[in-house]
């Protein structure tokens, strides 16, 4: 989800929950059935997975097959989407070959400046066979006819590339050069463009900010005007479409990752994400990521959302990389002049000035007739205002809401007040501004003691923010959820105020009834830090085609620069290892890789069993007392301690690091930790005599802590290169 409205919080929780048991009323059928994904792990090796997908459903559903069956997956790993009664689901269930039955749930969708403000400039060095880099981006599809995804200048798509282009009312190009759309259960809409165009403008906006070309003089109506441009502008690009105006569902999701793997892509970006968290293998974006990790393809993934309580975040799988956002440095301004010459500077992203009109409060103007007294309309809560009070004025609004019960009573502008946090401007489907509580009681006290208030909302203007970059209030925060000492987020990278292409077929602020329709549109989300760090990351595979998606991530997170925890009070929590830094990325020194042994192990010290693990994977794979792997010895670039309150603390930690630095060098261990935290790392030195070399070394964390979390890290060190890894200890609540 790009936008975020949360102020009250209640209010935005109920604002939630009604629209997703509007949109999710039962997910059943006429018949009682509802649709699951029946996960099987890896493609058999005896014969194609369809007989023995089909063979089980004629056993379970007999006759029924043909009208329940929603989809199969066979080409990348195995399984299906069925529709099934409780009992069928019980059934199937029992049955060899299954891994897990879960719910197809639905989810949501979680750049003139943000690439030199990391420093990765346009002249930065390229590889030659950056064209020959595929992204795959699972989102809303994509506008083709956009400057960014001009082919000018590409030649044909790389011998690799298996994919196809899908629809007759879209044009591939060597650009964009595979386009796919799925909606598994049949059930378009009206207005629902059946084909991988984007008629939404969030998947154009994602794929550009990771691989669109160079445009310039690109802006939101004069707003961050510049040069448009992604990580890695000669990568090509393939679309899957998965997301719709009523959701993202996961049977869908997962057929998506199915064709991208046989596909060929490099890199698979996924903004989309659950508000809750999920075990891994009834994930299925845990699944998809991780048969593209077998694959040899790193899954980058918006962190979520759902900022500033901890433990929010959902992407939370060590096989792929979770995303959190932070800021620019542009913030953008809207100021509101009342009628007593009274300037009050909020923030918005407004492009329509509003000179001199009536001004109303939301609590002086309920729709009685429908039941709604003041109490409601002063939120402008939907359907609470009276439309013979509000129609042609500007409303006053005592919570920051998404503008579409002022528009439709026909209010004409919008203020907000409340004691949220303004770190984000929002767009709205009218002229609108968000004032702090002390300004907005200033406004709120100049309606009530004058007699025919007016207003006046100007543009918006851009100012620099010296204090980014700090992550955004809204990024879903750490600890990790399901895996305590696994620390997420990864890492944190621009998801604030990004300007990227659009759907022209999407308003603004993607409310119906907004009239403003653009090329290149401003947004603020994971949606927007998530494509960030995937073009990254096809930057660093560009340069070394043949590192695993485990030393691409290593990459990214042992060379992110830490933030400051003045602006950043939940610390790692909120930025992972800290700021992705793109320039830095390439020449890590050293990685800590993995594969899908390491994980195996990892898997079975986290309790799943030789059987799943088995199907999952296709081989022999077994859980024994010589590779149950403990959490702490994934060799995972970072250190994350949970202890219970007033535990004293004692982990040893085992890590391999592998030279891709100088032939020959010598790193020593640098620790910085806190008072009271005792860490050793053994050997302190480790002396490369080739690349390529691994070896190994293991860290003792002991000590107490006297907060609910602390923060050390370590760093190898050989003059050239810092590979850094944050050390993390806090107490479980």
């Amino acid at each position: 989800m790009a936008n975020r409205f949360s102020s009250p919080s209640w209010l935005f929780f109920l604002f939630t929950l009604a629209s997703f048991l509007l949109a999710n009323p039962t997910g059943a059928s006429e018949d009682g059935r509802k649709a699951y994904i029946v996960y099987m792990g890896e493609l058999p090796k005896d014969g194609p997975a369809t007989s023995l997908q089909t063979s089980m459903l004629q056993e379970v559903l007999g006759s029924n097959v043909s009208t329940c069956l929603l989809c199969n997956y066979k080409k990348s790993f195995n399984g299906f989407a069925v529709k099934l009664t409780d009992d069928e689901r019980e059934k199937l269930g029992g049955m060899d070959g299954v891994v897990s039955i879960f719910p197809n749930e639905k989810m949501q969708l979680e750049t003139t400046k943000s690439w030199d403000f990391m420093g990765f400039s346009q002249k930065v060095t390229r590889a030659a066979i950056e064209s020959d880099i595929i992204v795959g981006v699972l989102d809303t599809g994509i506008w083709p006819e956009s400057d960014s995804f001009s082919d000018e200048g590409f030649r044909a798509p790389p011998s690799k590339w298996k994919g196809t282009c899908q629809s007759s009312n879209i044009t591939c190009n060597n650009k964009i050069i595979g386009a796919r759309y799925y909606r598994s259960d049949g059930n378009f809409t009206e207005g629902d463009i059946v084909s991988p165009r984007d008629s939404d403008g969030h998947g154009t906006h994602t794929a550009s900010t990771a691989a669109g070309n160079l445009v310039s003089m690109a802006s939101l109506n004069g707003l961050a005007l510049g040069t448009a441009r992604g990580g890695v502008p000669s990568a090509r690009i393939a679309v899957y479409k998965v997301c719709w105006p009523d959701g993202c569902h996961a049977a869908d999701i997962l057929a998506a990752f199915d064709d991208a793997i046989a596909d060929g892509v490099d890199i698979i970006s996924l903004s989309i994400g659950y508000r809750f968290p999920r075990s891994y293998f009834e994930d299925p974006l845990a699944i998809g990521a991780f048969h593209a990790m077998k694959n040899g393809i790193l899954t980058s993934s918006s962190a979520g959302n759902n900022g500033p309580n901890p433990a929010t975040i959902t992407k939370v799988e060590p096989w792929s990389l979770s995303v959190a956002a932070s800021t620019i440095d542009r913030k953008f301004f809207t100021k509101v002049q009342l009628g007593n010459n009274n300037t009050y500077e909020g923030v918005s992203i407004n492009t329509i000035p509003l000179d001199d009109y009536p001004i109303i409060y939301g609590g002086d103007a309920p729709n009685i007739t429908a039941g709604f007294n003041g109490s409601s309309s002063r939120y402008c809560l939907r359907n609470s205002l009276d439309e013979k009070l509000v129609k042609g004025k500007i409303v006053l609004c005592d919570a920051l809401v998404n503008g579409v019960e002022p528009l439709s009573a026909g209010a004409v502008g919008m203020v907000m007040q409340d004691e949220g946090l303004q770190d984000v401007a929002y767009s709205f489907p009218l002229p609108a501004t968000h004032l702090d509580l002390t300004e907005g009681s200033r406004a709120s006290m100049y309606i009530n003691t004058t007699s025919n208030p007016t207003a006046t909302i100007f543009k918006t203007t851009e100012s620099k923010d010296g204090l980014a970059p700090f992550v955004a209030s809204f990024s879903s925060r750490g600890p990790n959820p399901i895996t305590s000492d696994i620390l997420k987020p990864d890492l944190t990278a621009p998801g604030v105020h990004i300007l990227a292409a659009w759907s022209p077929l999407s308003p603004v602020s993607r409310i119906k009834g907004d009239k403003r329709f653009v090329h290149y549109n401003l947004l603020s989300g994971t949606s927007m830090s998530c494509p960030h760090v995937t073009g990254i990351a096809a930057y660093v595979k560009s340069f070394h085609p043949t590192w695993s998606p485990a030393a691409i991530k290593s990459s990214l997170m042992t060379t992110a620069f830490p933030l400051s925890n003045e602006t950043n009070p939940d610390a790692e929590f909120a930025y992972g290892a800290g700021h992705v830094n793109p320039s830095k990325a390439v020449y890590p020194g050293l990685i800590y890789d993995a594969d899908v042994a390491d994980y195996i192990k990892f898997l079975c010290g986290q309790g799943y069993n030789a059987k799943q693990l088995q199907l999952v994977t296709g081989d022999r794979s077994t859980c024994s007392q010589a590779n149950i792997g403990a959490v702490w010895d994934l060799n995972y670039p970072s250190f994350a301690v949970s202890i219970l309150q007033s535990e004293s603390i004692s982990r040893y930690f085992i890590r391999t690091v592998t030279n891709v630095g100088s032939p020959t060098s010598i790193y020593k261990a640098k620790v910085t930790a806190p008072y009271g935290l005792n860490i050793t790392v053994e050997p302190g030195i480790l002396s490369f005599k080739s690349l390529g070399e691994k070896l190994s070394f293991n860290v003792t964390v002991e000590g107490v802590i006297h907060t609910s979390m602390v923060s050390a890290s370590l760093v190898w060190d050989d003059g050239m290169h810092q590979v850094r890894s944050p050390i993390v200890v806090y107490v479980l609540s």
